[in-house]
């Protein structure tokens, strides 16, 4: 071994065992001030109830001095970048819808990039629903499909613009041969006041949301987008119970660090709000709200499935030539 080699991997070691002091000190001393939980849209919907559930139960469990931060705007890209900007101590985190990951595929020019921030676990997912205003004649998705082929184009479908839904709406046309007017909404607000005036024919959304509207009448569930039926709607076939050509798609919500945060801190946070989820009534809350699945997988796992994902959507973002709407 040459002298220069051998120094190298002395100073290797020195730094290593120099390091393992404040890393840690890192885990030891943190938190130290005000935890931000960052949500990338505005109160409503289901990200900003999930982040202040788990904000409520993390306090009652460890006194932590912990707030919720909305920051909306351009289908969360504005809060994601303060986040990916923000100091990696320990005291940022991003709470993201699904939307998220779909962001730097639709966008060329986003004000971050995705390695700025790092993957920390997938909290939970819940199946997509596919709603038909009531006065519309088909009660299954397969219905309306077959009248959509019949007259292309005339049956509107709206959606939240940027979101998997929009993504799983173009995947649904080409795989089934059919044509809908799709319509993209900027927010919930808007998607459901048109879907409830029967403005447009057909809506997708978390079943979540979708659930509150369907069980007053005013929405009718013709599908769900699982692998299994909803417990919130039994009653109603998934896809490919209707002999519709479709791969599983479920809406999720997950948690990210400003990349550079020590690792023992994101193994703290990690247990923390693993165990708040896990409490009895949280899990309760987010089974009966929103229809979740409950996951807590590392964050190595958590990679690896936005990876997936990313590369599975962006095959159908590319041959369908989608941008954000």
């Amino acid at each position: 071994m040459s002298v220069l080699r051998r120094r190298a991997i002395l100073a290797g070691a020195t730094a290593a065992v120099l390091g393992a002091p404040a890393i840690a000190n890192a885990q030891a001393d943190w938190p130290k001030g005000t935890i931000k939980l960052l949500v990338p849209f505005p109160p409503g919907g289901s990200t900003d109830p999930i982040a202040r559930i788990i904000q409520a139960k993390i306090i009652e469990q460890t006194g932590w001095n912990i707030i919720v931060e909305n920051k909306p705007g351009g289908s969360g890209v504005v809060g994601a970048a303060i986040a990916a900007k923000a100091p990696p101590d320990g005291n940022t985190w991003l709470i993201v819808f699904d939307n998220h990951i779909l962001n730097s595929l639709l966008n060329d020019n986003l004000p971050y990039n995705d390695g700025e921030l790092t993957p920390v676990m997938q909290i939970g997912r819940s199946a997509q629903g596919i709603a038909a205003h009531p006065t519309r004649p088909y009660n299954t998705f397969a219905e309306a499909i077959k009248a959509a082929k019949v007259e292309p184009g005339k049956i509107s479908i709206g959606s939240l613009g940027s979101s998997l839904a929009q993504i799983f709406i173009a995947f649904l046309q080409k795989e089934n041969g059919f044509q809908m007017n799709y319509i993209p909404y900027k927010g919930g607000g808007p998607l459901y006041q048109d879907a409830l005036a029967g403005v447009t024919d057909l809506s997708v959304t978390s079943l979540a949301n979708m659930m509150p509207h369907v069980r007053a009448g005013k929405l009718k569930l013709v599908g769900v987008t699982g692998e299994q039926r909803s417990k919130l709607a039994p009653d109603t076939p998934t896809l490919e119970q209707q002999g519709v050509k479709a791969l599983p798609s479920f809406s999720w919500w997950g948690v990210y660090a400003p990349t550079g945060t020590p690792k023992p801190i994101i193994d703290k946070m990690h247990a923390a709000i693993s165990k708040a989820v896990r409490t009895d009534d949280v899990t309760k809350k987010f089974v009966d709200q929103f229809d979740m699945e409950i996951v807590l997988n590392s964050p190595e796992a958590f990679a690896a499935y936005v990876k997936k994902e990313q590369e599975l959507w962006g095959k159908v973002i590319k041959e369908n030539n989608l941008r954000a709407g």
